[in-house]
């Protein structure tokens, strides 16, 4: 990172999010994070910046596919702590629990594997963007499920105008940059 030591964590994340417009649908602009994945120091500082705020207070990282793979194993390398995929349906061998949600532009099924949890664990769920709130929303309720207790949702964005946050109502929510 180049910036000045003033300038905040969320204009880092601004500078390097790209707008791919009608992607994956017609309508739908895309809020892509490679340009900040590609920055080493950046994307070290939002994992850092989590570690900061969740360290010892969790004991497993739930990362939502795909994105939330990067952070999330990242984070969970930086905590000396265990990685959870959350796939998308039939990604997973062996048995596994699942949970069907809304996108804001379809229907998915995610899933884990019904062993990832023996009961108890404080879980931290992490994805690249809170949108709809779809996807976190049936994250959170799927590793309850398998009777994980989930902890807080982390995000580097938050889409506000897509009111997320609203269906993680009750939920510790962090994100950093929040595009109105």
């Amino acid at each position: 990172m180049t910036e000045s030591p003033q300038v905040s964590l969320a204009e880092v994340i601004a500078g390097r999010l790209r707008d791919i417009p009608d992607f994956p649908t017609p309508g739908v602009v895309f809020k892509d994070v490679t340009p900040l994945l590609a920055d080493p120091a950046a994307f070290g500082a939002v994992v850092d910046d989590m570690a900061r705020r969740r360290g010892g207070h969790v004991d497993l990282v739930a990362g939502i596919e795909a994105r939330g793979f990067i952070f999330g194993a990242a984070l969970a390398h930086e905590l000396g702590i265990g990685f959870v995929p959350v796939r998308k349906a039939g990604k997973l061998p062996g048995r596994v629990v699942g949970a069907s949600y809304d996108l804001e532009y379809g229907t998915a099924t995610i899933e884990i594997h019904e062993d990832s949890f023996v009961g108890g664990e404080r879980v931290l769920v992490v994805d690249d963007v809170l949108a709809t709130g779809g996807t976190a929303q049936a994250a959170c309720g799927l590793l309850e499920q398998a009777h994980a207790e989930v902890v807080a949702f982390e995000a580097p964005i938050e889409l506000a105008f897509l009111h997320g946050r609203q269906r993680l109502a009750g939920r510790d929510v962090h994100t950093t940059l929040v595009v109105h």
